[in-house]
């Protein structure tokens, strides 16, 4: 089983090495030669192309910033990959993508699971993410071998588009958390508390998160270093909205969490970390959420 892996940011970077460390069949190209190379380090086949690529390997991963990103890349992969391949991808995509684009590589032969994850980059570095998956049964189990390596939990949401709409789901409620667990950091602040102490009895409370957990350590440390851009927060909580109005649900802290980070990203810049959504009070507010003890990344 010979895989090509597309996209070597700070998720897929680490899923593809992830595949190289369990021994699999790797070959990978990125616009970025330091991605590349620092995976040809650790034992993949390295590209020059996406037809290059295409024409190495059995199936292929992706793993990229936007649907038409996507779109633009299997485009050029679909003319060269072999006959009966499978497409694999792990971006975020809307569920009207992931059908448009499921359609678009069936039209040539190529087979779409979609596999977007979840827990945040620390988890990918230790191939412990979630893989939420949709697509025909007998595809995901060819896979599940290659799935097992990226990620410790596996959930087959039935099929294609599935994914998208619980990926949607679980970013939407991280989104969420994140601007709450920044207010109630902030209340403990002012209410004159010691934020570690705050931390760790938010942390043994009904009102605890993963977010919480995580990225609430990132906050009091002062880094805001998640790997998960603001531009990417809010292109998910734009399809979170999109299927509010398609499925008639509204959602009303969904709504004001995407204005935060609309103005996060005013603020900020859309490459700022997501995390920093929390420095607006901060900086609003003229307190910090620092305590002593925290990392500056996760692992």
């Amino acid at each position: 089983m010979r895989y090509g892996y597309v996209g070597l940011g700070h998720l897929g970077g680490l899923l593809a090495a992830s595949l190289i460390r369990a021994g699999f069949d790797v070959t990978v190209y990125d616009r970025d030669p330091v991605a590349v190379s620092r995976l040809g380090d650790m034992g993949a086949a390295i590209a020059t192309s996406l037809p290059d690529l295409a024409g190495r390997v059995d199936h292929v991963f992706t793993c990229l910033p936007s649907p038409q990103i996507s779109e633009t890349v299997l485009a050029q992969l679909l003319p060269f990959l072999p006959e009966g391949a499978h497409w694999i991808e792990n971006s975020t995509l809307g569920r009207d993508d992931v059908l448009r684009l499921g359609h678009l590589a069936g039209d040539q032969g190529v087979r779409m699971l979609e596999a977007p994850v979840t827990g945040g980059v620390h988890l990918a570095a230790r191939g412990a993410i979630t893989v939420l998956v949709g697509g025909a049964d007998e595809v995901y189990r060819t896979h599940l071998p290659a799935l097992k390596a990226i990620g410790g939990r596996h959930f087959h949401m039935g099929q294609l588009g599935n994914a998208a709409v619980i990926k949607v789901i679980t970013n939407m409620l991280a989104f969420i958390h994140l601007v709450a667990d920044g207010e109630a950091l902030m209340l403990a602040r002012r209410g004159g508390l010691d934020l570690k102490t705050a931390w760790e009895a938010i942390r043994a409370s009904s009102g605890n998160s993963f977010v919480h957990e995580t990225e609430g350590q990132l906050i009091l440390n002062g880094s805001y270093d998640v790997g998960f851009s603001m531009d990417l927060a809010l292109k998910d909580l734009g399809f979170a909205m999109d299927f509010g109005r398609d499925y008639g649900v509204p959602l009303d802290l969904a709504a004001l969490t995407r204005q935060t980070f609309a103005r996060g990203r005013a603020a900020y810049g859309g490459s700022a970390s997501s995390t920093q959504i929390v420095k607006l009070l901060e900086d609003l507010l003229g307190t910090d959420l620092r305590a002593a003890g925290f990392p500056p990344q996760l692992e």
